[in-house]
């Protein structure tokens, strides 16, 4: 049998046509309807030669396109000398089998195009494993195509001879051993990381989530200074990577970054890094970064939480970080975002702008609020004064006697960490809006 990851093709560097069929009604972006499937092409290497549009209620059932826009695309690989047509929809195998035959070159759907960039990205073991799994789910149903892939290269086989029913069998069964290793590899890791999730508990953890080439690395940088990487490509970030994050007037909390989502992301892909999504589930605030330059940053959102409730993300801890602003031409664009969704925040990760904003804002979400105290306690005490610098906003101090034994300090610190406060020795009187103050240690 082939190796299932590419022995079928290798996208990069193949002159191809774009091809898609796309539903008018669902698709306000005519213009650049296959521009995020240009984005994803370019990152996996290929070199696009034509590009060819339908706009239809549904595709063909035979061959996505309809029989004119067909004969279009026959026209067109003959005239550029195209070596593949990569279509934007998810093709059955019976419309992938149909198209090679008529246009007598190989077809790649979007999810083959995604498992590749995939595949040519993972890094890490997991992030392999994760990506194989995915890639023999997807190919497993279409194992003859696969065959006549190899046919046209000479893959050993003999030209002109199909594979046998039995060994297509043979290979189903290889496949369906292989997949059940990686499950149970995977559920290992799975377990690991919910034990190193849960074991956080005590810690405060922020998300960042969004679609991919959104911002979050930048944002991720620009908030805790970590030398990550930083690229202007598709799902350049595979791995969740989590940094410190010291939060001004709130403290130190673990940000992570994960995986970037797209547009129809293939399900078995899903599935499997749901294991690397895992920080996404047990945050306690998620900051869903969105490229507010985007046309489609609309849908997008939409996508990102569809993917996230597929997997079990409590999206109410949410809030929207509308990123790149400075790139946006037209502010009433920002405006009709902000208008559809609560809790947005515009910021730009790459001049920092808004980024003291979404600090504050991300202490308060943390906190439930802020509250203004007032506490006595000796001078002397190193710990809890250092820990004071860290966590609250000191509005006041002054000393209780004439030798300064006693400090009395008054400061706005989150409600969440009141009773966090070492209290030995210590007064701590909580002021409420009315100035009144209510003894609580």
């Amino acid at each position: 049998m082939g190796d299932p990851k590419r022995d079928e093709l290798k996208v990069a560097n193949q002159r191809a046509i774009l091809a898609g069929v796309f539903n008018p009604d669902e698709c306000p972006n005519r213009e650049g309807a296959l521009d995020e499937l240009k984005g994803l092409v370019k990152t996996a290497g290929v070199n696009v030669v034509g590009e060819i549009v339908q706009f239809r209620d549904t595709p063909h059932p035979a061959h996505c396109l309809g029989t004119g826009k067909m004969e279009e695309l026959k026209l067109l690989v003959e005239t550029t000398g195209a070596e593949m047509v990569v279509f934007d929809n998810n093709l059955s195998p019976s419309q992938g089998r149909a198209l090679e035959m008529a246009v007598e070159k190989p077809i790649v759907d979007r999810s083959e195009v995604i498992l590749d960039i995939f595949a040519t990205h993972a890094q890490t073991h997991e992030a392999m494993l994760q990506v194989e799994l995915a890639q023999l789910m997807y190919f497993r149903t279409r194992l003859k195509r696969m065959w006549t892939h190899l046919e046209r290269i000479g893959g050993g086989i003999g030209a002109g001879r199909g594979p046998g029913e039995k060994q297509l069998e043979t290979d189903r069964r290889l496949i369906d051993k292989r997949i059940s290793e990686l499950k149970a590899k995977l559920k290992h890791v799975e377990d690991r990381r919910e034990r190193t999730v849960s074991g956080r508990r005590d810690q405060q953890t922020v998300s960042l989530v969004g679609y991919t080439n959104a911002g979050k690395s930048t944002l991720m940088r620009a908030l805790t200074g970590a030398d990550v990487l930083v690229e202007d490509k598709l799902f350049a970030t595979l791995d969740t990577r989590t940094r410190r994050w010291a939060v001004p007037n709130y403290g130190e909390v673990l940000l992570s970054d994960t995986v970037g989502f797209v547009r129809d992301l293939p399900h078995h892909l899903v599935a499997s890094f749901r294991s690397t999504l895992e920080e996404a589930r047990h945050a306690d605030l998620l900051l869903h970064v969105v490229d507010a330059s985007n046309p489609d940053a609309e849908r997008q959102i939409h996508t990102c939480i569809q993917v996230l409730e597929e997997i079990g993300v409590d999206c109410s801890k949410m809030l929207l970080v509308l990123n790149k602003v400075d790139q946006v031409d037209d502010r009433s664009h920002i405006d009709v975002l902000r208008r559809h969704y609560e809790n947005t925040i515009t910021i730009s990760a790459a001049t920092n702008q808004g980024i003291d904003n979404l600090s504050s804002i991300v202490a308060m979400r943390l906190s439930g609020g802020f509250v203004t105290i007032e506490l006595e306690t000796d001078s002397g005490n190193g710990k809890l004064l250092s820990w004071l610098t860290q966590h609250s906003q000191e509005l006041d101090r002054s000393y209780t006697d004439d030798s300064s034994s006693r400090v009395k300090i008054r400061c706005r610190i989150a409600k969440h960490f009141v009773n966090a406060i070492d209290a030995e020795n210590t007064t701590i009187m909580v002021m409420d809006s009315a100035d009144t103050t209510e003894t609580i240690l």
